[in-house]
């Protein structure tokens, strides 16, 4: 069917194509609530496929982003792709292992070929395979845990900083685990410790013409840390250690990405932003 403009207000018109009654309706609510503030910007997310990766991939995309998804593999990235398209985000699927330098170089060219520049990029990809002590985990799971969690993150932008406009944009995702690493995500939290240090040194390494920032959420039930959040008293107990009262969620996640991302953040850079409710933090 062909789209159409409604004049939504003397300051708002938006292009309209027909999906169906409320289901679209709701949606165009929604993108102009959120506003524009990456109209014409261009986001790479890295594991965005699923989680908190997904709601930010979602998150840039409701406020005109053209979102650059990946993930290892093609189910996944078919899937998400599909759910955001289905939402009116013009998005591209991508399979990158990150860990895979040939992938890593095929997401930057492959952005490059169809968008010509690259505005935002938001380092998400990390894994937790062991819940060993540290002094226990298998040199194998040490080196897994410190490629995937910190090396990758700075051969992505190694890659992708030539490419990074004036006034662009990095955001790492930590993690709550980062200030006090627990007993069974010891390590993990240690390789999330370095990226707060690590987005210092980008910041200084990156300006003036990109920001680096950094997004430390609390404990989002997701399935990556549902070894915590599946247990109901365990869920209870974690609850009541925030002010707030409860878990956090992906979307308000994403929503402190796409702060940092914004220009709403020009003046913001070297940062580590915590969302967590209020949960105890300190290194």
């Amino acid at each position: 069917m062909k789209g159409s403009k409604s004049s939504i207000s003397s300051n708002v018109v938006v292009n309209v194509l027909v999906l169906s009654g409320s289901h679209f309706l709701y949606h165009l609510y929604v993108r102009i609530k959120l506003g524009k503030r990456f109209e014409g910007k261009v986001a790479i997310v890295t594991a965005s496929t699923l989680g908190i990766g997904f709601s930010i991939a979602q998150r840039l995309g409701l406020e005109g982003a053209y979102v650059v998804i990946s993930s290892r593999k093609q189910q996944n990235v078919d899937e998400a792709a599909g759910k955001l398209r289905a939402k009116g985000i013009e998005v591209l699927p991508i399979i990158c292992h990150v860990s895979n330098a040939q992938q890593r170089k095929n997401l930057i060219d492959k952005t490059l070929q169809k968008y010509g520049k690259i505005d935002v990029v938001v380092s998400n990809a990390a894994v937790h395979p062991s819940v060993d002590p540290i002094l226990q985990t298998q040199e194998s799971i040490l080196d897994k845990l410190w490629e995937i969690n910190v090396k990758c993150t700075i051969l992505l932008l190694k890659d992708a900083s030539p490419h990074l406009k004036k006034g662009s944009s990095v955001v790492l995702i930590s993690s709550l685990a980062a200030y006090n690493p627990p007993p069974t995500m010891a390590m993990y939290g240690v390789t999330k410790t370095a990226v707060l240090g690590l987005t210092k040194a980008l910041a200084s390494e990156m300006a003036p013409n990109t920001r680096v920032n950094c997004v430390v959420p609390g404990i989002v039930p997701t399935r990556f840390v549902a070894l915590y959040t599946s247990n109901d008293a365990t869920r209870e107990e974690i609850e009541r250690t925030t002010l707030i009262g409860r878990l956090g969620t992906a979307e308000e996640m994403a929503a402190a990405t796409a702060f940092l991302a914004s220009d709403d953040a020009s003046y913001i850079t070297g940062e580590n932003l915590l969302v967590s409710g209020g949960m105890p933090s300190r290194l």
